[in-house]
């Protein structure tokens, strides 16, 4: 439908859908109230860029995400239960073109999202933060770690400890590590809490017990098994992701190897899925809606207050238990 289609219905001119549309004074209660009818009858609604173009503002925020997987689809509930109530719309922008040949894709959303489509944008996980945007931008678990722009992260750092000394409690020491992209800060938090936790325990770091499964369910097959293969395979598995941990207890069940009862998997994130896998994944809750809530939030500030400082928040992990981790079994008289 066009502005020209509700003209027509209406029974009045172009200029005076578009005065209604826009609720500029000098139109008859009684005409607004036909041009709003006819409106609703056929479904208009003004073009965005047009709408941007006359008035500078959108009042859209968008998310840009290299594809959409469980991570950043728990980050848009949380985006979505920011904007209740506040009076801007949400727009998703993604490539859906992981690895190498997507780089730079970051600044390719923003030049297509600037000014005409959103106010401001929230780039989840980038790579690259050197950025030239006319619109305000925010971060979300950035790769490179510290960044002039707001940013919201979670306590990788903190929730590795806490998954590598659950694990420790249980009395395992052949505790092996999925870690992720070498490249993403994250990861290297991750792989470092669970040093840190080994080493507080007086447990020697076996490099052998480390491998990079990259976050990639597709490719952590060939990483788990090499673990499974060791001469002195560990007892327990700490992934630094819950699709990674989940396709540890996929592989270890193809293989006869129980879990919890052979082996105990610990994942991270808290994704929905770690709760309907078999068994339910014990993993580090990060709280990615939270995450979600908190950049679209921070945006928000920003688009309406641009010489706001640059916030950077870190957002607490817990902890969940469930079913796929258990103490470790003696044998009798070791």
């Amino acid at each position: 439908m066009t502005i020209a289609d509700v003209a027509a219905e209406a029974g009045v001119s172009i200029a005076t859908v578009s005065r209604v549309m826009h609720n500029m004074n000098g139109v008859a209660p009684q005409t607004h109230a036909r041009v709003r009818e006819a409106v609703e009858r056929l479904g208009y609604e003004s073009s965005l860029v047009a709408r941007s173009l006359r008035a500078r503002r959108t009042n859209v925020v968008g998310f840009s995400v290299a594809e959409i997987e469980p991570f950043s689809a728990e980050l848009l509930k949380g985006a979505a239960r920011a904007l209740r109530g506040s009076g801007y719309e949400l727009i998703v922008y993604a490539g859906n073109h992981p690895g190498p040949e997507s780089a730079g894709w970051e600044q390719r959303h923003l030049s297509r999202l600037s000014g005409t489509l959103t106010d401001g944008t929230v780039l989840v996980t980038p790579a690259k933060l050197e950025v030239s945007s006319s619109i305000p931008v925010v971060a979300v678990d950035p790769h490179v770690g510290a960044s002039s722009l707001p940013t919201v992260v979670s306590d990788n750092l903190a929730g590795a400890v806490a998954a590598t000394e659950h694990l420790i409690g249980l009395g395992h020491r052949r505790i092996g590590h999925l870690a992720g992209r070498p490249d993403l800060r994250s990861a290297e938090l991750r792989e470092r809490g669970y040093r840190i936790a080994l080493e507080r325990a007086g447990i020697p770091v076996d490099p052998d017990l480390i491998r990079v499964g990259r976050y990639d369910p597709d490719t952590v097959r060939e990483p788990i098994c090499e673990l499974f293969e060791l001469a002195d395979p560990p007892t327990a598995i700490f992934a630094a992701n819950d699709l990674s941990a989940i396709r540890t207890m996929q592989v270890a069940a193809q293989l006869g190897i129980n879990v919890p009862g052979d082996l105990s998997v610990i994942g991270f994130d808290n994704i929905p899925e770690s709760a309907l896998a078999d068994p339910p994944l014990t993993t580090v809750d990060q709280s990615i809606q939270d995450m979600g809530y908190e950049a679209t939030r921070m945006l928000i500030r920003v688009i309406e207050d641009p010489n706001s400082e640059p916030r950077h928040v870190t957002l607490p992990t817990e902890l969940v238990l469930r079913g796929s981790c258990r103490a470790l079994r003696r044998e009798a008289g070791a």
